[in-house]
């Protein structure tokens, strides 16, 4: 009785560990080829006292979840002077079989986001991409890019829809998150 206990319970570890590897060679991941964890001059903003060239970063994401039927983008800058941080990108209803993004996507006028995604209002009151522009004197901005697994087509929103109301739905829908961090400061 004692060697079957025994037996019962390694097996259950070796699953648990094998369960464990698994899981860990999948983890749903961003990365950009432009962004080295410090932004430059195409990521930045040309307004407000930054000359940039307002350009959105390359994305790549992989390995969704099961379930996945569409994904997000945001960028928020949650060292921004407001007392709730600043929306400088949201993205949705990227179809589920795409997973990146060209550099510049966030150019509305370019259109080079996929068929059927929606860019929304920014807290500059416009959709697109709004490159970093730190105020000066307010020290590094940490500019937090996320990508989200969602397990709906379309969020029902569009590009007149306020960040809080799309964070409301993402947060709603989301199966997985990932995250890339770059610094700026003026």
């Amino acid at each position: 009785m004692k060697v079957l206990i025994t037996k019962r319970i390694a097996t259950l570890i070796v699953c648990l560990v094998m369960g464990t590897v698994s899981f860990a060679q999948k983890a749903f991941t961003l990365s950009s080829k432009n962004l080295q964890g410090q932004a430059t001059a195409k990521e930045r903003l040309n307004s407000l006292g930054c000359n940039g060239e307002n350009q959105s970063p390359q994305l790549s994401w992989q390995n969704a979840p099961e379930g996945t039927k569409s994904f997000a983008i945001t960028m928020f800058d949650s060292d921004a002077p407001t007392g709730s941080g600043w929306w400088h990108w949201i993205v949705f209803d990227i179809p589920a079989n795409v997973n990146d993004l060209v550099s510049g996507a966030g150019n509305i006028s370019a259109k080079l986001t996929p068929k059927g995604a929606v860019q929304s209002l920014t807290d500059f009151g416009v959709p697109g991409y709004g490159g970093s522009c730190p105020p000066p004197n307010t020290g590094i901005h940490k500019y937090t890019i996320t990508v989200y697994a969602l397990k709906t087509d379309h969020l029902g929103l569009n590009e007149n829809t306020l960040p809080p109301g799309v964070g409301f739905n993402l947060f709603k829908n989301t199966l997985a998150q990932a995250s890339l961090v770059f610094y700026d400061q003026y």
